[in-house]
Protein backbone atom coordinates (compact mmCIF):
# COMPACT_ATOMS: atom_id res chain seq x y z
CA UNK A 1 0.00 0.00 0.00
CA UNK A 2 0.96 3.62 -0.66
CA UNK A 3 1.84 6.37 1.97
CA UNK A 4 3.27 9.22 0.51
CA UNK A 5 5.22 11.37 2.51
CA UNK A 6 4.31 14.46 1.50
CA UNK A 7 0.97 13.92 3.10
CA UNK A 8 -0.84 14.02 6.15
CA UNK A 9 -3.42 11.92 7.35
CA UNK A 10 -6.79 11.38 9.66
CA UNK A 11 -7.90 8.49 11.76
CA UNK A 12 -10.84 8.80 9.76
CA UNK A 13 -8.86 7.68 6.85
CA UNK A 14 -8.64 11.10 4.89
CA UNK A 15 -5.11 13.02 3.61
CA UNK A 16 -4.46 16.37 3.57
CA UNK A 17 -1.89 17.83 0.91
CA UNK A 18 -0.91 21.80 1.96
CA UNK A 19 0.31 24.22 -0.77
CA UNK A 20 0.38 27.54 1.11
CA UNK A 21 -2.90 28.18 2.65
CA UNK A 22 -5.21 25.29 0.31
CA UNK A 23 -5.53 22.23 1.12
CA UNK A 24 -5.76 19.25 -0.96
CA UNK A 25 -8.14 16.50 0.53
CA UNK A 26 -8.77 13.09 -0.72
CA UNK A 27 -9.70 9.93 1.38
CA UNK A 28 -6.67 7.12 1.90
CA UNK A 29 -5.75 4.15 -0.47
CA UNK A 30 -6.46 1.86 2.79
CA UNK A 31 -9.81 3.72 2.99
CA UNK A 32 -11.02 2.89 -1.03
CA UNK A 33 -9.82 -0.47 -0.44
CA UNK A 34 -11.50 -1.34 2.57
CA UNK A 35 -14.96 0.38 1.08
CA UNK A 36 -14.50 -1.66 -2.42
CA UNK A 37 -15.60 0.11 -6.03
CA UNK A 38 -16.76 3.44 -5.04
CA UNK A 39 -20.12 4.46 -7.06
CA UNK A 40 -20.93 7.53 -6.17
CA UNK A 41 -19.17 10.90 -4.50
CA UNK A 42 -21.78 13.27 -3.25
CA UNK A 43 -20.47 16.45 -1.85
CA UNK A 44 -22.56 19.50 -1.37
CA UNK A 45 -20.73 21.93 0.56
CA UNK A 46 -18.81 24.07 -2.17
CA UNK A 47 -18.02 27.57 -0.81
CA UNK A 48 -19.41 26.19 3.04
CA UNK A 49 -17.21 26.98 5.84
CA UNK A 50 -16.80 23.46 7.40
CA UNK A 51 -15.13 22.76 11.00
CA UNK A 52 -12.67 20.06 11.36
CA UNK A 53 -14.07 16.34 12.15
CA UNK A 54 -17.36 17.87 10.27
CA UNK A 55 -19.06 15.38 7.70
CA UNK A 56 -18.08 17.63 4.37
CA UNK A 57 -19.85 14.84 2.17
CA UNK A 58 -20.39 11.24 1.53
CA UNK A 59 -18.53 8.44 -0.53
CA UNK A 60 -21.06 5.53 -1.82
CA UNK A 61 -19.46 2.23 -2.32
CA UNK A 62 -21.52 -0.54 -3.99
CA UNK A 63 -21.74 -1.94 -0.02
CA UNK A 64 -22.70 0.64 2.01
CA UNK A 65 -22.18 4.64 1.91
CA UNK A 66 -19.69 6.41 4.37
CA UNK A 67 -19.30 9.78 5.38
CA UNK A 68 -16.02 12.47 4.71
CA UNK A 69 -14.82 14.17 7.64
CA UNK A 70 -13.22 17.38 7.28
CA UNK A 71 -9.49 17.25 8.67
CA UNK A 72 -9.21 20.97 9.06
CA UNK A 73 -11.20 24.51 9.71
CA UNK A 74 -11.63 26.25 6.35
CA UNK A 75 -13.78 26.85 3.18
CA UNK A 76 -14.94 24.88 0.44
CA UNK A 77 -13.41 26.09 -2.28
CA UNK A 78 -12.91 23.59 -5.25
CA UNK A 79 -14.77 20.23 -5.79
CA UNK A 80 -13.13 17.77 -7.90
CA UNK A 81 -15.92 17.84 -10.76
CA UNK A 82 -14.32 14.60 -12.50
CA UNK A 83 -15.33 12.35 -9.54
CA UNK A 84 -19.29 13.27 -10.73
CA UNK A 85 -18.97 11.06 -13.71
CA UNK A 86 -16.17 9.26 -12.74
CA UNK A 87 -16.49 8.28 -9.24
CA UNK A 88 -13.99 4.94 -9.63
CA UNK A 89 -11.12 7.30 -10.00
CA UNK A 90 -10.87 7.56 -6.14
CA UNK A 91 -10.27 4.20 -6.36
CA UNK A 92 -7.71 4.18 -9.36
CA UNK A 93 -5.80 7.47 -7.89
CA UNK A 94 -6.61 7.86 -4.70
CA UNK A 95 -3.80 10.49 -4.23
CA UNK A 96 -3.86 11.91 -7.39
CA UNK A 97 -6.59 11.78 -10.15
CA UNK A 98 -9.42 10.87 -7.12
CA UNK A 99 -8.49 14.18 -4.84
CA UNK A 100 -11.88 15.28 -3.82
CA UNK A 101 -11.85 19.17 -2.37
CA UNK A 102 -9.93 22.05 -2.44
CA UNK A 103 -9.92 24.10 1.07
CA UNK A 104 -9.05 27.51 2.08
CA UNK A 105 -7.58 26.52 5.35
CA UNK A 106 -8.26 28.90 8.19
CA UNK A 107 -5.08 27.95 10.01
CA UNK A 108 -2.56 26.05 7.93
CA UNK A 109 -0.59 25.20 11.29
CA UNK A 110 -3.40 22.93 11.83
CA UNK A 111 -2.04 20.01 9.48
CA UNK A 112 1.29 19.73 11.42
CA UNK A 113 -1.23 18.25 13.92
CA UNK A 114 -2.52 15.48 11.96
CA UNK A 115 -1.05 12.11 11.39
CA UNK A 116 2.66 11.39 9.58
CA UNK A 117 2.81 8.58 6.91
CA UNK A 118 4.47 6.42 9.55
CA UNK A 119 2.13 7.24 12.15
CA UNK A 120 -0.72 6.83 9.76
CA UNK A 121 0.94 3.00 8.93
CA UNK A 122 0.92 2.47 12.61
CA UNK A 123 -2.57 2.71 12.99
CA UNK A 124 -3.87 0.98 10.48
CA UNK A 125 -1.34 -2.00 11.72
CA UNK A 126 1.14 -1.77 8.71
Amino acid sequence: MNFPSNLRYTKDHEWVLLEGSTATIGITEFAQRELGDIVFVDIPTLNKRIEAEHVFGTVEAVKTVSDLFMPVTGVIAGINEELEGTPELVNTDPYGDGWMVKVTVDNPDDVNGLLDAAAYKALIGE
